[in-house]
């Protein structure tokens, strides 16, 4: 558990240089003086954050129904001392300390757990069970680490509202719900995010990631795909396998679709663009010797630039409409291909934020500890906090989640990976 003040210590410092270095010399006066008082702040605080972290992981909430959490959370901030407002977008909780004058940064952390049973073992293990929104009894977990996000946010404020003297501006929390739905952060800028409430100057976050505790990932610029999930019903003409040629098999259509689909990334898409279509799901058919009306896919689409993909989008569209005619389909029963709302857009990292908290990042726990990396194709709705016509500049970072013993283990056992995020084993 002492990896969680390592992350805390991180990340209420990167907030506090954030701050200092947008033009708040009095936090800048004594770099060293103000790495000790962090130091010393995260000791003391460690306690009441690791009693924290422990409730959090032992009692998960599905999104959109963060309830307990949210009100648990609102409670903490307002007992420290901040202006807090609940029930932004549902369960989001807003958290304002004004400070003098200065920029206003705003740190996001999010609520929400997953339907996941956890395998771990350990004492604090998630024993959570409830019934989903669509009425199936689910266990729910903290496999995604927002357990460790929240217990990062709320330990930032502790410390930062302890260390008022030492910087200036206006300091914005946000507690989001449901990002596992990509839908928390839409709601809540919905709900007048950006109008009931100060535009931030700069908004921050943290993911949990595969490194080393101790140690922060950063990439600069396009950071994480956007994310669309799309539905294609294939239809055709049932009737008796034994008879295939009195019918418009849509098994056959579908599969032929999947194949097609491929020839959007390597053909259609530039090579040095990244993009993912990937067929998820398919469903269709009842019994062996009957040919069905209606296969079902289910698609998960990925891409960086608004342009590729609008072309994605489109490509399969055309493409699931044309095999189909080149099948034989009637025009009356052409594939129906629906893009669910469920839309979360790529999330670019700001450069010049991305420079600024890496240098101060560096500062303070050293190069070797601050590694670059590459984007990757998974998505996060913290996206869209940069994406509305203010043009905040955003910046989520990785934090290192495991132990060196933890490493070793696993490289004692062959190199085997570590197990990781969205899965039942997954424990810092």
């Amino acid at each position: 558990m002492r990896r969680i003040g390592t992350l805390l210590c991180l990340f209420g410092f990167v907030l506090g240089c954030a701050t200092a270095s947008l033009g708040t010399p009095a936090f800048a006066q004594d770099l060293q003086d103000t790495y000790r008082a962090i130091e010393s702040g995260v000791e003391k605080e460690y306690p009441v954050l690791e009693e924290l972290y422990l409730h959090l992981h032992a009692n998960p909430e599905l999104s959109f129904h963060e309830k307990e959490t949210s009100a648990h959370l609102a409670k903490q901030l307002s007992d420290i001392g901040f202006r807090v407002t609940s029930g932004v977008g549902g369960y989001g909780v807003v958290a304002i300390l004004e400070n003098g004058a200065g920029p206003t940064v705003m740190v996001r952390a999010d609520m929400d757990a997953l339907p996941i049973l956890e395998e771990t073992g350990l004492p604090y293990a998630s024993k959570v069970v409830v019934t989903d929104d669509q009425g199936m009894e689910v266990p729910v977990m903290h496999a995604c680490g927002h357990d460790i996000h929240m217990t990062c946010l709320i330990g930032t404020a502790r410390l930062l509202y302890s260390m008022r003297s030492k910087w200036s501006g206006t300091l914005e929390l946000i507690l989001q719900p449901a990002e596992e739905r990509s839908g928390g952060s839409k709601a809540m800028l919905e709900d007048g995010l950006y109008t009931r409430f100060p535009v931030p100057d700069y908004a921050l976050a943290l993911h949990v990631d595969g490194l080393e505790a101790g140690k922060v990932g950063y990439t600069s610029g396009f950071a994480m795909a956007s994310i669309d999930s799309v539905d294609i019903k294939v239809r055709g003409i049932g009737g008796h396998g034994a008879s295939p040629n009195s019918t418009k098999d849509p098994i056959v259509t579908a599969a032929q679709i999947i194949l097609a689909l491929q020839t959007i990334v390597s053909r259609e898409i530039s090579p040095f663009d990244p993009a993912v279509i990937t067929v998820g799901s398919i469903h269709g058919g009842t019994k062996h010797n009957i040919i069905g009306k209606e296969v079902d896919l289910q698609l998960t689409v990925r891409s960086y630039t608004d342009a590729n993909r609008a072309h994605l989008l489109s490509s399969i569209k055309r493409i699931a409409a044309n095999t189909a005619r080149a099948a034989g389909i009637p025009e009356n029963l052409l594939p129906i291909v629906t893009v669910r709302d469920e839309y979360t857009p790529a999330l670019y990292n700001s450069p010049e934020l991305v420079d600024r908290t890496v240098k101060a990042l560096a500062d303070f726990i050293g190069e070797e500890n601050v590694i670059e990396g590459g984007p990757a194709m998974a998505g996060e709705d913290f996206a869209r906090y940069g994406r509305q016509e203010q043009k905040v500049p955003i910046f989520m970072m990785r934090i290192g989640s495991f132990s060196k013993e933890r490493i070793a283990e696993s490289i004692q056992r062959g190199g085997a990976p570590l197990r990781h995020v969205h899965t039942g084993f997954y424990f810092p």
